[in-house]
């Protein structure tokens, strides 16, 4: 089981390299969900993610969470083969978590350095942020 922190990572690339691992048939835990960065400008990153939110009809779809676990989770399944056997398999196989749980408290988390925003030099948002505009109430 691989668990990654989410804190500081740039979200489609995080989301590329589990992509990868879940295909591989590695089973994948991803906790500080909320923390994951998208870099671009604030507002036009919520405006954004606000038409995927209304597109559709609220009856049949399609449906876009507001949660930060469930956009990054939505993310991660855009990267698989959803509606191929394989591609559901791994979906499965991913766990997304808001913070740390208790039972992941003190184990070491993978960061990979491909998804670091440390010398990121542009404008970006959080996932949480985005989720806040989006309406979804603070749990976390």
């Amino acid at each position: 089981m691989l668990v990654y922190d989410a804190k500081g990572m740039i979200l489609g690339r995080l989301a590329s390299i589990i992509a990868k691992k879940l295909l591989e048939g590695e089973k994948v835990v991803v906790v500080n969900c909320e923390k994951a960065i998208i870099s671009g400008d604030p507002k036009m990153k919520i405006k954004e993610y606000l038409r995927k939110r209304l597109r559709g009809s609220p009856q049949h779809g399609p449906f876009y969470p507001r949660t930060p676990d469930g956009i990054f989770r939505r993310t991660v399944r855009g990267m698989l083969p959803w509606k191929k056997h394989k591609g559901r398999e791994a979906f499965r196989r991913l766990k997304v978590y808001i913070g740390v749980p208790k039972e992941f408290e003190g184990k070491e988390f993978l960061r990979p350095k491909e998804a670091d925003a440390s010398k990121l030099r542009t404008k970006y948002i959080t996932l949480e942020e985005i989720s806040l505009a989006l309406g979804a109430k603070k749990r976390w």
